[in-house]
């Protein structure tokens, strides 16, 4: 049950109410991570570089300029604003300069279409805690309760763990979503506070792992048999990707990794969709599509039933 105000209980990371990080959303009502009706908080910053990231926001930890072009109006408003001088007019819309921009946000409120804004702000534990306890009672009646997402919660791992103790002091379920890329001192911390892990695979093969998301997959699985050992539950979550992780052959071998495990509880399967694409572009970087034509439904679906003849935990389709 969700107490609020509630004084310590042993085994909390204690003096850490002042501690703060930076979220780029926070999700209230959510469905889809994890058990029940939750909260679910993205934290900036992620080791991986996954070509098909929905959130691409994410992936650096310092807040960012994000521009949608088509609603500049051309009235140069933000030019005045920026102290950098990284705007400019040109062909009657405001262009930025990326390398002079610094990320300060002074073009965003003055724009008249919101046109800018900024991904990422800080925020405190006692802020976010606030924010948690006003849904205690959908939490309470739904079995519901906070998710740590991303990003990797990991990449802040101190802020990580105040937001997981705050929350076991007030016996609010935690569950973090991670890629499992970093140490396994850091995970272990955040282990002792988490109720749920929803682990994330993406590939098998270590080399093909490299070759999209910038790392290797070894720390990773190593840490999925190490979390498997210390008891906590954890559904995996496998992205479905058409033409990039989806063949008979790659589903069975993501399979033949969570077989055997003895904490995971389910294998979750997500369906592959275009929104970091358009994300990329606000953001100003690189497009990475990775599909053309294919069908990411039947991709999930025809995973699914490759899945469930390797694993005897259940296989789910979504969140």
């Amino acid at each position: 049950m969700c107490e609020i105000g509630r004084s310590a209980i042993s085994g909390t990371f204690n003096g850490q109410s002042g501690t703060s990080g930076v979220l780029f959303d926070v999700k209230r009502f959510a469905l889809h991570d994890g058990p029940g009706i939750r909260t679910t908080l993205f934290l900036k910053g992620c080791p991986l570089a996954c070509a098909w990231c929905h959130n691409p926001e994410s992936q650096q930890s310092k807040p960012e300029l994000m521009i949608w072009i088509d609603r500049c109006v051309g009235c140069g408003a933000c030019i005045s604003a920026c102290p950098a001088g990284a705007i400019s007019l040109r062909n009657g819309t405001a262009q930025t300069d990326r390398d002079a921009c610094t990320g300060c946000g002074a073009c965003v409120p003055v724009c008249p279409s919101d046109a800018r804004a900024i991904a990422g702000a800080s925020w405190s534990v006692d802020r976010l805690i606030d924010e948690v306890e006003k849904d205690c009672l959908f939490y309470d009646e739904s079995d519901g309760g906070i998710t740590l997402s991303g990003g990797e919660p990991l990449a802040q791992v101190q802020f990580a763990r105040a937001i997981l103790s705050a929350c076991r002091d007030r016996r609010i379920h935690t569950a973090v979503d991670t890629c499992g890329y970093a140490e396994w001192s850091e995970l272990e911390v955040v282990a002792h506070l988490t109720d749920l892990f929803l682990y994330d695979l993406k590939h098998a093969d270590g080399d093909r792992h490299r070759e999209l998301t910038g790392v290797s997959n070894e720390r990773i699985l190593e840490n999925l048999q190490r979390l498997d050992s210390f008891g906590r539950s954890i559904w995996i979550r496998i992205p479905v990707i058409p033409g990039v992780n989806d063949t008979e052959d790659e589903i069975a071998a993501l399979g033949e990794v969570v077989r055997g495990l003895t904490s995971v509880e389910a294998v979750h399967l997500l369906m592959y969709h275009r929104g970091g694409e358009a994300k990329r572009e606000h953001l100003g970087t690189p497009l990475c599509p990775l599909t053309s034509g294919d069908d990411p439904r039947g991709a999930v679906e025809s995973a699914a039933v490759t899945l469930q003849r390797i694993v005897s935990v259940p296989v789910r389709v979504g969140g």
